[in-house]
C-alpha cells in the first residue's frame, strides 16, 4: 500500500498497518517526514508533480493519502494501469476546491453557507460583511481561511486570488463526523464529536466526545453526514466537518477525505480507531464497530509553543503520564515551530465534566517548546 503523504496521519496509520502485515511505501516531499523510518520504503518527492506520484506508485497494489494536495492527474494515470486509488482522483479534485465542494452542496441539497465565487480581492464586497473569505484551493490547517468584518479588513487583509465567499454562521458548536465507507458500499458512522478551536491561530485546541448535543442533533448530525458519502459515492474515510448556529440548524462546512484531527481520539476511545478504519475502506475490508469504550473521551492538541524553535522539548510529560486515563502520543517530528502540531494527547473518563477538566489541566502544565541546534 503507498501513502501519499508522510506526516502524522500517515504515522498512526501505519502503526495499525503492522498489526496485519500491510507493507506500506511512502512519498513525502520532506526528507525528514514523521513516516519515513517507518516505512518499507520512502520515497522524497513533491506531491503535486503528476510524473514523480506515477513513478511512486506503479507496482503497488493500493494507493492512499494522508494530505489532500496531491496530484490528481498522477492518480488518475495510476489507476488507469489498474493500481487501485482510495479515495478516487475525481472526489480529491472535488474537495481540492473549496468552490467546486460548495457547488456540489448546492447540487445534492447538503445545507451550507450561502456562498459566491469571486476571482479576485476587487470582488470581496458583493455579499456585504461580515463575511468568511476562503481561497479556493492550497489552504490547510487554518491557513487561506479569514474573517472580513468590514470594508477596511477587506482593504487591507483581502486575498486577491480565486476565493469562497461565504456569508457568516452564526456559530453556537464547531461539529465534526467521521465516516468509511468501502467499495463495497458498506458504510460506519461515528458518533458526533465538538472542537472547541483557538481562535488566535484558527486550529484545534481540544475535541470532546460525545459532543453536547441532544439525541435529535446528534442523529441528524450523522445522517447529514452519511448523505454527503452517499450523494459522492464516496470510498475511503471522510471527515465531515459542520456548524450548528444558535437556531439548532446544522450547516456542512468542509470535508477532508482522510483520517483528521477530530478523530485522534478513536485511538483509545472507541472500539475501531479512525486509523484501522481507514485501512478496512481502503482494502475494502469489513468495517470495523464505531460504538465508544469509554462514556467520555477527548483529545487535547499539542503544538509548538508562540517562540518554539530547533529540536523539539516536552514539558509536563511526567506529569501527563502519571494520569491513568491520559495517553500521549508524539509526531516524531524533528524539529518544532510556532503553533506547528508536535502531538496530541488523549483522555478517557466516566464524563464529559471529568475528561474536560483533566484536559484543562494538561493543556496548563504541557507545553511543546524548543532548543535552536548548535
Amino acid at each position: 500500500m503507498g501513502v501519499l503523504g508522510g506526516g502524522q496521519l500517515g504515522r498512526m496509520m501505519i502503526q495499525e498497518a503492522l498489526n496485519w502485515d500491510v507493507r506500506v511505501e511512502v512519498m513525502d516531499p520532506s526528507e525528514e517526514a514523521s513516516c519515513r523510518h517507518l516505512t518499507a520504503r520512502f520515497v522524497q518527492g513533491d506531491l503535486q508533480d503528476a510524473d514523480a506520484v506515477v513513478d511512486f506508485g506503479l507496482g503497488l497494489d493500493v494507493i492512499t493519502v494522508e494530505i489532500e494536495h496531491v496530484s490528481v492527474e498522477g492518480l488518475q494515470s495510476l489507476a488507469n494501469h489498474g493500481v487501485e486509488v482510495v479515495p478516487r482522483p475525481a472526489h480529491l479534485a472535488l474537495i481540492q476546491d473549496k468552490g467546486r465542494q460548495k457547488q456540489a452542496f448546492e447540487t445534492w441539497g447538503i445545507p451550507s453557507a450561502p456562498f459566491v465565487l469571486v476571482d479576485g480581492a476587487n470582488e470581496v464586497a458583493s455579499m456585504g460583511y461580515p463575511i468568511v473569505q476562503k481561497l479556493r484551493t492550497g489552504g490547510y490547517d487554518g491557513k487561506g481561511v479569514q474573517i472580513l468584518h468590514n470594508s477596511q479588513d477587506a482593504a487591507q487583509r483581502a486575498f486577491d486570488a480565486p476565493s469562497v465567499l461565504e456569508q457568516r454562521v452564526d456559530i453556537h458548536k464547531e461539529l465534526s463526523v467521521i465516516v468509511a465507507r468501502n467499495a463495497s458500499g458498506d458504510t460506519a458512522v461515528y458518533p458526533v464529536v465538538e472542537a472547541v478551536f483557538n481562535p488566535e491561530i484558527n486550529l484545534v485546541d481540544h475535541l470532546m466526545a460525545p459532543a453536547a448535543i441532544s439525541q435529535t442533533l446528534e442523529r441528524e448530525a450523522r445522517e447529514l453526514a452519511l448523505r454527503v458519502v452517499q450523494a459522492m459515492d464516496f470510498v475511503g474515510l471522510l471527515a465531515v466537518e459542520m456548524f450548528l448556529d444558535h437556531h439548532g440548524k446544522l450547516w456542512v462546512n468542509e470535508l477532508a477525505p482522510r483520517t483528521h484531527n477530530s478523530g485522534h481520539h478513536t485511538i483509545e476511545g472507541n472500539v475501531c480507531s479512525q486509523f484501522e478504519q481507514h485501512l478496512r475502506a481502503v482494502l475494502n475490508l469489513p468495517l470495523g464497530d464505531t460504538q465508544p469504550l469509554h462514556p467520555a473521551s477527548a483529545m487535547l492538541n499539542l503544538i509548538g509553543a508562540p517562540d518554539a524553535h530547533g529540536t523539539p522539548l516536552y514539558e509536563g510529560m511526567e506529569e501527563a503520564l502519571a494520569m491513568p486515563n491520559v495517553h500521549v502520543h508524539l509526531y516524531g517530528k524533528s524539529t518544532v515551530k510556532p503553533h506547528r502540531k508536535m502531538g496530541h494527547v488523549t483522555v478517557t473518563g466516566p464524563d464529559i465534566d471529568s475528561v474536560q477538566r483533566d484536559v484543562l489541566k494538561l493543556r496548563q502544565s504541557m507545553r511543546v517548546t524548543g532548543t535552536i541546534r548548535g
